[in-house]
C-alpha cells in the first residue's frame, strides 16, 4: 500500500500510529534557539581564517552554516519551488517512484524504509535520488515539473562543487594531501528531499528520528520554516533558519577519517501546525567498496588510528540500529 503524507489533506488529528510514546514525543514545544552555530563567510579573502573557523567547528560543535557560498539565490529558491510543485502533483504521478528498495535510483516513501514494519510513524515524506555522474541518473528523475531536471541538475552540480570546495579546506587544515576527499570518499552523491505537511499537533509527532548523519558531509538546505532541532548539553534546540545560508554537517565518516578529532551535531525534526516544511539534503558519501579509516596522514606520525577500517555498508548496518552510536564498535582495541 502506498503511503504519502503529501496526497492527504485537511487533516484534524494525528492519527494512533504517528503518536509517539511520552518519553520520545517532543511535548511541550518552547524549545530554546540555539545561537551558537558558527556562521562562516566562505568569500573571506583570508582563506587560512576560514580554514581554521571551519576546524574549530567541526571539532566544537558538529556543525556550520556558510553565507557568501557562492550559490545564487535565484537558483536556492527556484530549486525549493521546483520542489515544492513536485510535492503538489498528484498522487498518482508521485506513486511511480514509490519505492522502499535503497538501491533504486530515484525513490519516495513515508516516514522511514522500514514503514510496514515500524511501530511508530514520522509525520515526513522523503524523495531521494541520485546526482554523480549526472549524466548517468538524470533519466531517473522526474520530467514533471517542466523544469525539473535542468534546475535540480544546476543545483547538484553547484552544491557538489561547494561541499568538495570545503572538504579540500578540511584537507588543507588536517595536513592531509590535496584531493583526498574526492575520487571514493565522495563518490555517492545523493539529492534528498524531506516534506512535512501541516500537523494537527507537534507536541506528539516527530518529523524525523533522531541521529547523527552516516556519510561523509551534508549540506542542508532548510528554508523559511523552522523544525531543525540539535541536542546540547542534554537539551533540545531549535536552528532558527538564517535566509540563504547552508548548513554543513560533518558526517560519521568524516569523524573517522579525522580520527576522532571531529563531532558529529546529534539532531532531529520536529512538525508544524501551520505551514509545510520542505528542507533540501545534499549528501557526500563513500563507495561501497572502499574502506573508512583515519587519514594515513593523521597516524603515520605514530598517532595511534582510532577507528579501524570498515566500509559503509558495515556501517549502515549498524546506524540502521544505532542512529547516534553507530561508531562504536568499530573502535580499535585500544578505544
Amino acid at each position: 500500500m502506498v503511503v504519502l503524507l503529501s496526497n492527504w489533506s485537511d487533516v484534524q488529528s494525528v492519527p494512533e500510529r504517528y503518536i509517539f510514546p511520552s518519553d520520545v514525543r517532543p511535548g511541550n514545544l518552547d524549545f530554546p534557539t540555539y545561537t551558537d552555530i558558527p556562521v562562516i563567510d566562505l568569500g573571506n579573502p583570508d582563506k587560512n581564517e576560514t580554514i581554521q573557523q571551519i576546524l574549530k567547528a567541526c571539532q566544537d560543535s558538529g556543525i556550520f552554516q556558510v553565507i557568501n557560498h557562492g550559490v545564487s539565490e535565484d537558483l536556492m529558491d527556484e530549486t525549493m519551488n521546483v520542489l515544492e510543485e513536485f510535492f503538489n502533483l498528484p498522487g498518482e504521478y508521485k506513486e511511480r517512484f514509490y519505492s522502499q528498495d535503497i538501491t533504486k535510483p530515484c525513490r519516495i516513501f513515508s516516514s522511514t524504509l522500514a514503514y510496514e514494519t515500524e511501530e511508530f510513524h514520522y509525520w515526513r515524506d522523503n524523495f531521494t535520488h541520485r546526482c554523480h555522474p549526472l549524466e548517468d541518473n538524470i533519466h531517473s528523475w522526474p520530467e514533471n515539473p517542466t523544469k525539473y531536471r535542468s534546475v535540480v541538475s544546476k543545483y547538484s552540480v553547484e552544491t557538489r562543487m561547494l561541499l568538495l570546495r570545503i572538504l579540500n579546506m578540511i584537507s588543507q587544515g588536517l595536513g592531509i594531501e590535496p584531493g583526498y576527499f574526492e575520487g571514493e570518499l565522495s563518490k555517492t552523491h545523493l539529492f534528498s528531499v524531506n516534506h512535512h505537511i501541516p500537523c494537527p499537533d507537534p507536541s506528539l509527532t516527530l518529523g524525523m528520528p533522531v541521529h547523527a548523519d552516516p556519510n561523509l558531509i551534508t549540506l542542508l538546505h532548510q528554508g523559511h520554516v523552522p523544525g531543525l532541532q540539535l541536542l546540547k548539553d542534554g537539551r533540545w534546540t531549535e536552528v532558527a533558519p538564517l535566509r540563504n545560508a547552508f548548513i554543513i554537517l560533518p558526517g560519521l565518516t568524516l569523524k573517522v577519517v579525522s580520527n576522532d578529532r571531529f563531532n558529529t551535531a546529534i539532531h532531529r525534526v520536529v512538525t508544524n501546525s501551520k505551514q509545510t516544511r520542505t528542507t533540501i539534503g545534499v549528501f557526500l558519501g563513500p563507495s561501497q567498496e572502499i574502506s573508512i579509516e583515519p587519514a594515513g596522514a593523521l597516524v603515520d606520525s605514530g598517532e595511534a588510528p582510532v577507528y579501524r577500517g570498515f566500509t559503509y555498508p558495515e556501517l549502515f548496518n549498524v546506524f540502521k540500529v544505532n542512529h547516534c552510536d553507530a561508531l562504536r564498535c568499530f573502535k580499535t582495541d585500544s578505544n
